[in-house]
């Protein structure tokens, strides 16, 4: 259990929702709410460049500026660690601040399997400045195997702290994730790295998802406050937390902040399982259309259903 690291992703995953237009105090909530709960790690947005997306379209969570993240934060005099995301192909790698200048403890790389050797230069980078880094292969569903393995035996010879299984698709189910944090941490431990687990809950197994991976060695455990991300959610830190009964982590600042801020939330943003996202996590399908589909109340399932098998 003292290796086990709970990471928050609220503003980061949830930011999917509503393109990282957080007020002030909603951020400082999370970010209140992780230092009371013990939680390890408060992913607080993407670190996204200003040079490659629209400021006027996106809110200051895509981008992370370093003035945004103290206004919020400070110096961070706590036990927590602040993480950013990187995407491969969003980020310019210069515009990344020394570590002695950031208020950043971690850089966390999101990539597409093609994108892998990108990914370790951003990571190797970052290492260098000072940084913690994970490298995230996204959409691993869709990955055949030999290439897994490959990307795999790549990272193992860099500088990245821990790798992740990613379930972008919210598709997997137990023994599927079982399987692949056998084959992660096989690789991982062999070279002192970890493995971390961030799940999706198309098929409501996030939950479940993250468990079996804990119980195969992975050992940073992805959450959102209330499930709040991208489409049908994320495991939800309220139920880990209260899962793993580890006197370091507590529940009651979780269960405030939800009172307070996601009751409201809830009336303005969608998220959270449906039929649409269970059909695209069975057919291992991005979410793209059936967050259409619920935007616009479409409640005309068969027809979904076949559309989507259509795409298969």
């Amino acid at each position: 259990m003292n290796d086990i690291k709970v990471f928050d992703c609220t503003i980061r995953d949830g930011g999917l929702v509503n393109n990282f237009h957080f007020k002030d105090d909603f951020v400082r909530g999370v970010y209140n709410t992780c230092v009371e709960a013990g939680i390890d790690y408060m992913e607080i947005g993407k670190n996204n460049s200003p040079s490659l997306m629209s400021i006027e379209e996106f809110g200051a969570w895509n981008f992370c500026i370093e003035e945004d993240i103290r206004r919020i934060v400070g110096e961070n005099n706590t036990d927590l660690k602040i993480a950013v995301m990187s995407d491969i192909g969003r980020t310019v790698n210069s515009e990344l601040l020394e570590k002695k200048d950031s208020v950043v403890d971690m850089i966390r790389i999101a990539t597409y399997i093609h994108q892998i050797d990108e990914a370790i230069e951003l990571s190797t980078q970052a290492h260098a400045k000072g940084y913690e880094t994970t490298i995230n292969i996204m959409a691993v569903a869709k990955v055949n195997e030999k290439e897994l393995d490959e990307a795999l035996e790549k990272l193992a010879l860099i500088d990245v702290d821990v790798i992740y299984i990613a379930d972008t698709f919210g598709s997997y189910y137990p023994t599927q994730i079982a399987e692949l944090a056998q084959k992660y941490t096989a690789i991982a431990s062999k070279v002192g790295k970890q493995v971390g687990i961030h799940a999706h809950n198309n098929i409501q197994l996030a939950f479940a998802n993250t468990i079996e991976s804990k119980n195969n060695g992975v050992t940073f455990l992805d959450v959102t406050i209330s499930g709040l991300g991208r489409g049908a959610g994320n495991c939800a830190m309220e139920l880990l937390i209260g899962y793993l009964n580890n006197p370091k982590y507590k529940v009651t600042p979780v269960l405030d902040f939800i009172q307070n801020y996601i009751v409201p939330l809830e009336k303005e943003l969608d998220w959270g399982y449906s039929i649409p996202y269970m059909i695209a996590g069975q057919l291992v399908q991005h979410p793209r259309n059936a967050m259409k589909a619920r935007d616009e109340k479409d409640t005309k399932y068969l027809e979904f259903h076949k559309k989507s098998l259509e795409e298969n």
